[in-house]
C-alpha cells in the first residue's frame, strides 16, 4: 500500500516490521480500540486492544482495494440498554443494573464504549443458552444466567426451605425506546412497516420466564435445582395496534402460586398523544403457566408461595384462581363424547364437504376445503435455539408458528393480515436440540357475519419427528385469529368460506367455535 490507510475516526500510519517479516506492514490508530496489519496487500485484520473486544476481521477481495470508511458505511457495535423498573424498595434489582442490549450495527457517529463480543462463550455451558435470540431475549437471558451462577459458585447456599413472596419481588419491566433507536426498531418491523407479533410473543415468553426464575430465587440470589417451563399461555387477544414507530414497554410479575405451578401476567404497555389515559395504553395481556420439575427426577417441585400485598395484586389472584379451575373444568370437559346436538352440527358442517368431495362441479366457489389452505415449515432444531435447560425456547416455538400462521393468513386472503388474537397453547412435549420439527397449518375456518372485518382462524400444530426412531408427536398447538385491513376489503377483496372434507376436521372446527365462543 503505497498511501497511507485514513478514516475520520481513525488515523493510521504504516510502520516498517522487522527483517524477518519485511512483508507485514502493520497500522496503529490512535483510536486505542483497534490495531490493523496488513500481512498482504490485500488484506486487512483488525485486532481488538481492548480486552473487552474479542476479535473482528474484516478481509478485502484480491481484485479490490479496501473501500474507504466513511460515517456512512462503518459501524461498530452498541450496547442497548433496556431498563428493570423498580418499583418496590425492596426490589431485587435496581434501576442502576440495568440490563444490556446489544444492537449487531450502529451509526459510528454515535460513541459508545467497547462490548465483550465473546462474553457469553465464557459462561458455563449447562447455563447459558444458545445465542439465537432478539435483543431483548438475549439480555433476559443474560440476566437469568447470573442468577443461577451465584448459585453454581456456592452450593452450600442454595435455598433449602420455602418462603412467601410478594409479586413485587418478581416485577420486571422492558423498555423498547423505538422512537429513538432506529437499529432496534429495524429488528421488530415487518414489510408493512408494522409490528412483527410472533418476534413480541417471543419476548413476552422470554419476559416470563426470567420473572418465574426470579420468584423461586431467595433474597441472597441463590436457587434451588428445578427446571422451569412454559406450561401454556392463555388467550392473547390485541386491544389496539402496536406501533413499531412509538415507545413499548412489556411489564409483568407473578400473580399466582399452586404448589408447583405459577402464573404470570404480562402487558404490553405502549402509550400515545391521542390516549393520555393509562389505561387505554394496555395493547395485550398474556397469562403464562410455568410449572416446576426436578431437575434430577423430572417429577414435580414445590416453588415459593405468593404474598399479594396491594387491592390489585389481591385482585389478579382471584381472576388467577378462577381461570386455574376454568382450566381444569375445560380440560374434563374434553374427555367427553360428543352429545346429540353437537353431532347435528358436525353433520351440518360436512354437508358442504360432501358436495366438494362427490359433486366438485356442483360445489360452492365462494367456498374451499381445509386441506386446500395446507402450509408447512420444517426445520430441524439448532444448538443456538435451545434455553436455559438445553432444550428449545418455547419463544422461538411460538414466533415460527406465528409467522407460518401470517403466511398462512397472507397466501389464503391475497392480502396482507392483521394480527387479532392467539388463542390457548398448550404445551404437550419439549422439543429437544437435533428434533427434526413439522409446523403445519390450515385456515380452519373463517367467520364472515361482518362484511368490513372478515376473520381468519388459523391452526398450527407441531410435529416433534424422530426419524431413527420411527416416531411423530404432537408438542403444541396453537390457534391465531387475523383480519383484514378495511382498505382491501373496500377495494371489492372477497374472503372465503372454509369447509371440512372429513369429520376428524369437523370435529377440530367445532372445539375451535366452542372455544371461542366459551368466556
Amino acid at each position: 500500500m503505497k498511501t497511507p490507510f485514513s478514516h475520520p475516526f481513525f488515523r493510521f500510519k504504516l510502520s516498517k516490521s522487522t527483517p524477518l517479516q519485511s512483508s507485514i506492514k502493520t497500522i496503529s490508530s490512535q483510536n486505542p480500540i483497534f490495531n490493523a496489519k496488513f500481512s498482504d496487500p490485500t488484506m486487512l485484520v483488525f485486532s481488538a486492544n481492548s480486552s473487552s473486544f474479542s476479535r473482528v476481521n474484516t478481509h478485502f477481495s484480491n481484485s479490490l482495494k479496501p473501500p474507504k470508511l466513511t460515517p456512512k458505511t462503518q459501524s461498530f457495535p452498541q450496547i442497548r440498554t433496556f431498563c428493570i423498573n423498580k418499583t418496590d424498595p425492596k426490589s431485587e434489582l435496581s434501576a442502576s443494573k440495568d440490563i444490556p442490549v446489544v444492537s449487531t450495527f450502529s451509526p459510528p457517529i454515535q460513541s459508545s464504549q467497547p462490548i465483550d463480543a465473546g462474553s457469553s462463550m465464557r459462561k458455563p455451558i449447562s447455563l447459558w443458552p444458545g445465542m439465537y435470540h432478539s435483543p431483548v431475549t438475549n439480555a433476559l437471558w443474560e440476566a437469568r444466567s447470573s442468577m443461577y451462577e451465584k448459585g453454581a459458585d456456592d452450593k452450600q447456599d442454595l435455598q433449602s426451605e420455602l418462603v412467601a413472596k410478594t409479586p413485587s419481588k418478581s416485577r420486571t419491566s422492558i423498555a423498547y425506546n423505538f422512537s429513538s433507536d432506529y437499529i432496534l426498531r429495524e429488528q421488530y418491523r415487518n414489510p408493512w412497516d408494522e409490528m412483527r407479533m410472533g418476534k413480541l410473543l417471543e419476548d413476552l415468553d422470554a419476559l416470563a420466564g426470567t420473572i418465574a426464575y426470579k420468584h423461586c430465587r431467595n433474597d441472597d440470589g441463590a436457587t434451588r435445582p428445578i427446571l422451569l417451563v412454559t406450561a401454556s399461555v392463555d388467550k392473547m387477544v390485541l386491544k389496539k395496534p402496536i406501533r413499531v414507530d412509538f415507545d413499548l414497554k412489556i411489564s409483568g410479575a407473578v400473580t399466582w402460586v399452586g404448589r408447583s405451578s405459577m402464573e404470570i401476567q404480562v402487558e404490553v404497555i405502549q402509550s400515545s398523544q391521542d390516549s393520555p389515559n393509562p389505561c387505554d395504553s394496555i395493547a395485550l395481556v398474556a397469562n403464562f403457566t410455568f410449572v416446576a420439575r426436578d431437575s434430577k427426577t423430572g417429577k414435580s417441585a414445590p416453588i415459593n408461595q405468593i404474598l399479594p400485598e396491594t387491592e390489585h395484586e389481591k385482585l389478579l389472584w382471584k381472576e388467577a384462581e378462577e381461570r386455574n379451575k376454568m382450566r381444569r373444568q375445560k380440560r374434563a370437559e374434553q374427555k367427553k363424547g360428543l352429545d346429540n346436538r353437537d353431532e347435528d352440527r358436525l353433520n351440518a358442517l360436512l354437508a358442504e364437504g360432501r358436495v366438494f368431495c362427490d359433486m366438485p362441479a356442483l360445489a360452492d366457489r365462494d367456498s374451499i376445503l381445509i386441506r386446500d389452505t395446507c402450509h408447512e415449515n420444517s426445520l430441524m432444531c439448532q444448538p443456538q435455539q435451545r434455553n436455559i435447560h438445553g432444550r428449545i425456547f418455547g419463544g422461538f416455538l411460538m414466533r415460527k408458528a406465528s409467522e407460518l400462521a401470517f403466511a398462512n393468513a397472507y397466501a389464503f386472503a391475497g392480502a396482507a393480515p392483521c394480527f387479532m388474537e392467539v388463542d390457548h397453547v398448550d404445551f404437550f412435549k419439549p422439543v429437544d436440540v437435533g428434533n427434526f420439527l413439522r409446523l403445519k397449518s390450515c385456515v380452519l375456518y373463517t367467520e364472515l357475519e361482518n362484511p368490513t372485518k372478515p376473520l381468519i382462524n388459523v391452526e398450527v400444530v407441531a410435529h416433534v419427528t424422530r426419524p431413527e426412531l420411527r416416531t411423530s408427536e404432537v408438542s403444541n398447538k396453537f390457534y391465531f385469529t387475523f383480519t383484514i385491513r378495511p382498505e382491501a376489503m373496500k377495494e371489492g377483496l372477497r374472503i372465503r368460506n372454509v369447509v371440512p372434507a372429513t369429520e376428524e376436521e369437523a370435529r377440530r372446527v367445532l372445539e375451535r367455535m366452542d372455544a371461542e365462543s366459551s368466556p
